[in-house]
């Protein structure tokens, strides 16, 4: 038999699956999602699919909740931290405007960037789905997230 590829960002879990592949349920990833922890795939017909990254970075959610006692609220704020105008590279003037650069207690991907910020960023946002932005896609482990902010700190103390 064949062996069959998938990619990692291929959404291809329907939520009841995704849901006990992970042993929690569908409400519950409703709820993340709602809360901007993370963003399904929508199909035409709004069903939710998810891929194994969507199931990698669920499963750093639930261990920051059940193991870390981390609150969806902490996590927001640790997603936050993700520094997104320095990975899409935003101009000095768009970090003035952006309610991602600018506030602490969300994920950028939670913001409508629309309207709000002008160049390049608004480009970004409106050309590109969040789903598919480096700024969430490469930061959906949470050593990941770590690694992210120490090589930051590092940078500054240089």
């Amino acid at each position: 038999m064949k062996e069959i590829l998938i990619k990692r960002e291929e959404p291809i879990f329907p939520i009841s699956v995704a849901a006990k592949l992970l042993d929690i349920s569908v409400h519950t990833l409703r709820m993340y999602e709602r809360e901007g922890l993370l963003i399904a795939f929508k199909k035409n017909s709004n069903r939710r699919l998810f891929s194994k990254e969507d199931i990698k970075r669920i499963e750093c959610i639930r261990r920051s909740i059940n193991e870390l006692k981390i609150s969806i609220n902490g996590i927001k704020a640790i997603y936050s931290l993700i520094p997104c105008w320095d990975i899409i590279k935003c101009s000095a003037e768009d970090r003035k405007k952006c309610p991602a650069f600018n506030g602490h207690n969300k994920p950028c991907w939670s913001y409508d960037h629309t309207g709000k910020i002008d160049d390049q960023s608004a480009r970004h946002a409106e050309k590109q789905n969040c789903r598919n932005c480096d700024v969430y896609k490469k930061y959906t482990d949470c050593s990941d997230i770590k690694e992210l902010i120490k090589s930051n700190l590092e940078l500054s103390l240089e």
